[in-house]
Parts: C-alpha cells; sequence; structure tokens
C-alpha cells in the first residue's frame, strides 16, 4: 500500500472544464488501493458550473459564456484563466482523514498562500471558501467517491471578474468576490500557484502522517 503521504503534482496549463473533469471522474473509477494520490493544477477557459445543489435562480443575468451542471458540491460558480485550480485526488481511507477536516486543510492552504502575498484571509462559518474583507476569493467543492475526492478549490488571482457580476457567487445573493491581483502588486500567477501546491503539501503531510 502506498504512504498516504505521497502526492504528485501535475500543471496541466489551460484546460477544458468538461474534459478535464471527465478524466477526474475516470482516474477516481479506475484507481486502487495502491494508485498514488494526485493533485492537478490548472487555468480553465471560461465557463459557469453548476454544483450538485446548485440552483438556476442564482443566475442574474443573460451571458454567454457556457454553463455545465457539475457532479460536486456547491452552489454556482465562474471559472476563467488567470485562476489558480487546484483538483485534489486523494483517498481520504487510506490517510484515515475525515471529509470535514480534508475541507479544512484545503480552506488553510488558500489561507496560508494568500498571507504568503501580504493578504489577510478568513473562514466565514456557514459559507466554504475563504474571504478578504468579506469579499469572495477562493472557492471549493468537492465530490468524494468510495473514500476518493476529486474536484477541489479555485483562488482568483489575476482575471476578469465580470462574469461573476451575472451570478450570486457560491449562490450567496449579494456576495461580491475580489482577486490576489487587485490586492497586491506584481503578483505572477505561476508564483500562486506553486505556493498554493507546496503548501497544501505542507498542511496535508503535517495531518496525514505514516
Amino acid at each position: 500500500m502506498k504512504n498516504p503521504n505521497q502526492l504528485i503534482v501535475k500543471s496541466l496549463g489551460l484546460t477544458d472544464y468538461v474534459e478535464t473533469w471527465q478524466c477526474m471522474r475516470q482516474f477516481t473509477d479506475a484507481r486502487t488501493s495502491d494508485t498514488p494520490d494526485e493533485m492537478w493544477l490548472t487555468e480553465h477557459t471560461s465557463v459557469f458550473t453548476l454544483g450538485q445543489t446548485g440552483n438556476t435562480e442564482h443566475f442574474l443575468l443573460d451571458s454567454s459564456i457556457p454553463v455545465v451542471h457539475s457532479d460536486r458540491g456547491g452552489q454556482v460558480t465562474y471559472h476563467g484563466p488567470g485562476q489558480v485550480v487546484g483538483y485534489v485526488l486523494i483517498d481520504l481511507r487510506r490517510a484515515k482523514c475525515s471529509v470535514h477536516r480534508f475541507v479544512r486543510i484545503l480552506e488553510q492552504a488558500m489561507i496560508d498562500t494568500l498571507a504568503t502575498f501580504g493578504v489577510l484571509a478568513e473562514r466565514i462559518e456557514g459559507r466554504p471558501g475563504v474571504y478578504t474583507k468579506s469579499q469572495k476569493i477562493g472557492s471549493l467543492g468537492l465530490r468524494v467517491r468510495r473514500g476518493c475526492t476529486f474536484h477541489g478549490i479555485s483562488l482568483n488571482v489575476d482575471m476578469d471578474l465580470t462574469p461573476f457580476d451575472a451570478i450570486d457567487p457560491c449562490g450567496i445573493p449579494g456576495m461580491t468576490v475580489t482577486q490576489l491581483a487587485d490586492l497586491a502588486p506584481n503578483v505572477q500567477i505561476s508564483n500562486v500557484r506553486d505556493t498554493f501546491s507546496e503548501t497544501f503539501i505542507a498542511l496535508w503531510r503535517e495531518t496525514c502522517k505514516p
């Protein structure tokens, strides 16, 4: 059996949401108790996604951006270039880690990443994701199948935020969003992507020791 600390990180570049989602499902369906865990880092071409509890009433304006009904948790969100998306394909049973604890690790990895760039972020009770000055900057949505996770987080770094005006982000009426580039000077998405992966791995290894 593989050590739960083993985690393969893959950088996928700019990808199509549906194609990546299908690959995550195929990976999860095919994995065995010896399959190493993976993290996929990507940016997506523009897309709205609706989670399993998603409601179309949270679309406020018409848009030409495609809408995908996904099997992740959560409500509606937007993905686009300039956003760090981290998909975590983890065997929680092997690591003896609860879903609740895993969500906290993902949120903390985003909080610690933002702190590296001088931005103070926090959780808001009952609202998954992370926030700074009451604005949402990082989202989270997971699916767990046979104890294995897929989907993950998205962190707004340096993107066009206009599409968020067409929705209630994460199904929260009146919620506004922000991004790291508006809060920290000269931020590079590659640096944020690397910092997030390193931060998550450190937290994961600290929590789920062999």
